[in-house]
């Protein structure tokens, strides 16, 4: 697919990255990008080169070599990324909403690098154990303005969990997050996760990072250290009185619940809250953090679902939404899997497989950030009226929408050179058309 031939919005996006690579492997990796794209079958190695139609220019060690043996960073393809989902579509001033998860990504074969059994909830069987590479995600929360009932999670950095081997999955994402703090620099992050990452690693990340995560059942949760009084010798007190079990504090008189509209996973309900303010010694040390208690309405008591955040400005309800924008992760990882075809690739060595994942989820992102700037979602949405007019229930696009708008761009910038014919022009969208045909 040679890359004049390509939209000028794609090849502004590509040329965001020219600082990741050398001039060589920078035209490497547009090749592979664009055939990542346009790839509609496995996304294999040797599938992007095909799709990018260069299986007869280059020769297949070239597209292997870029991620064995070419001088290029994963993680530097990742802050690049974020630069331009701040840039694009992060409001000025708006702090950074940051979500961390891990993920699967099955494997077949004793040779793969980093591959081992895990436990997947997904596997069928009764030991629901899968071989497969484990991978820790950051991803940016961001509002596309035709989305409107939920975010939508755009994976930046990746890295591979290995049991006995490296960090544990809490310690590669505190990795992650300070290497995206130190890259915004004083830029307010709020960072949200699910309960398997609560823990005091937590505690070691920069002051401008808030966290809101489940918090355990089990908690040792504290009162706030008391005021010293004058003339009290010996070191002032760093916590009070340790507070009662979670279960008892949902039943007890003293716990107030109130009502508050919440909006959650796109629905908008009444929900029983009650907040207050005290210490988690074990993970936030002296840090203030607010608890919060979610029930049903009618439940006489007990709590559903118990949060802890260390952003005391927020209010419950905001809080309790901003939790429930942590799914938009798992929906990301199932759209990168099956519709994008992240994880199909057949590398083995450590190189390949360490930028192979993180390669995938980056172009899955900036085919989301092109949609978002040079997509027409109101004639995609109509376009599919017409194909399925029984099916009333979609009311916005969907991430397969973005990726088949973008590959038809792709298609049709080949016929950009020449005259195009009408019987090519009635197969694009007429907004499409005006932006590629100069006589339209």
């Amino acid at each position: 697919m040679p890359t004049r031939s390509l939209p000028r919005s794609i090849t502004d996006l590509l040329e965001c990255f020219r600082g990741c690579f050398t001039t060589p492997t920078f035209t490497t990796f547009c090749g592979l990008a664009l055939g990542f794209w346009a790839q509609p079958g496995l996304h294999t190695v040797c599938g992007m080169l095909c799709g990018a139609r260069l299986q007869q220019v280059w020769h297949h060690a070239r597209a292997h070599r870029f991620f064995s043996a070419a001088r290029w960073s994963a993680d530097q393809l990742g802050l690049v990324l974020l630069d331009l989902i701040c840039a694009l579509l992060v409001p000025d001033g708006a702090p950074v909403r940051l979500v961390v998860d891990d993920t699967l990504m099955r494997r077949s074969g004793r040779k793969v690098f980093g591959a081992a059994w895990h436990h997947d909830p997904l596997a069928p069987g009764r030991h629901r154990v899968a071989w497969a590479n484990n991978w820790v995600v950051v991803g940016v929360l961001v509002w596309l303005p035709f989305i409107p009932h939920r975010c939508v999670c755009l994976p930046i950095l990746a890295r591979l969990w290995q049991p006995g081997h490296t960090p544990g999955r809490l310690d590669l994402a505190t990795e992650l997050v300070k290497l995206v703090c130190a890259h915004l620099g004083d830029r307010r992050v709020d960072l949200v996760c699910d309960g398997a990452y609560a823990g005091k690693q937590l505690g070691d990340l920069p002051g401008q990072v808030t966290v809101t995560t489940r918090l355990r059942v089990d908690a040792r949760l504290c009162r706030l250290a008391p005021p010293r009084r004058p003339g009290t010798r010996g070191r002032p007190r760093t916590k009070g009185d340790r507070l009662p079990e979670l279960t008892l504090l949902a039943g007890m008189v003293t716990t107030p619940f109130a009502l508050h509209q919440v909006t959650r996973y796109g629905h908008g309900a009444l929900a029983a809250i009650a907040c207050f303010t005290c210490l988690w010694p074990a993970v936030f040390g002296t840090r203030p953090v607010h608890v919060v208690l979610v029930r049903s309405p009618n439940a006489p008591d007990g709590f559903d679902l118990a949060l802890v955040s260390t952003d005391l400005a927020a209010t419950p309800a905001e809080l309790v939404e901003r939790y429930s924008t942590r799914w938009s992760v798992e929906t990301a990882f199932l759209d990168s899997r099956h519709l994008a075809g992240v994880g199909q690739a057949r590398t083995r060595t450590q190189r390949s497989v360490e930028r192979l994942i993180p390669f995938g989820l980056v172009c899955v992102s900036l085919a989301i950030v092109w949609y978002a700037r040079h997509g027409h979602p109101a004639a995609d949405l109509a376009a599919h009226r017409v194909r399925a007019p029984w099916y009333r229930t979609k009311r916005t696009v969907s991430v397969a929408d973005m990726l088949a708008a973008l590959r038809r761009a792709l298609l049709a910038a080949q016929y950009r050179q020449g005259q195009l014919d009408q019987h090519i022009l009635d197969l694009f969208p007429a907004a499409l058309v005006t932006d590629l045909d100069p006589a339209a």
